[in-house]
């Protein structure tokens, strides 16, 4: 079967709070994933879950009648985006403080288990 995939480009989270997230649902089907999803405190959790629901979406777009219970995490990384850097008052000596800002990208691919 084709794998559906989605993705999340240049979103303002750092790379290493999101792959919190993405540890959490890997490897799980859909049903719990997104379970966890809706309990999880994290900030990063809510647009991860809009996403596997995206690739949900994407799935049943290109393969109409999927059974939804079948369907698994298989792939989910979190890759490093460009960084906005800022200044930042500091004391007189140095005057501007470097501030980096991170983005990430953010990809999920779903595919049917064969049982």
């Amino acid at each position: 079967m084709m794998a559906a995939r989605a993705q999340l480009r240049y979103y303002r989270s750092s790379p290493r709070k999101v792959r919190l997230v993405a540890d959490l649902v890997r490897g799980k089907s859909i049903e719990p994933a997104l379970t966890s999803l809706q309990l999880s405190p994290k900030y990063a959790a809510r647009d991860v879950e809009k996403l596997v629901r995206s690739a949900l979406a994407n799935l049943e777009q290109s393969q109409p009648g999927v059974d939804v219970d079948k369907v698994f995490i298989s792939r989910i990384t979190v890759d490093g985006g460009p960084s906005m850097k800022r200044g930042r008052p500091a004391s007189k000596v140095v005057q501007m403080r470097r501030m980096v800002k991170r983005m990430c990208h953010v990809t999920v691919e779903l595919d049917v288990r064969e049982r």
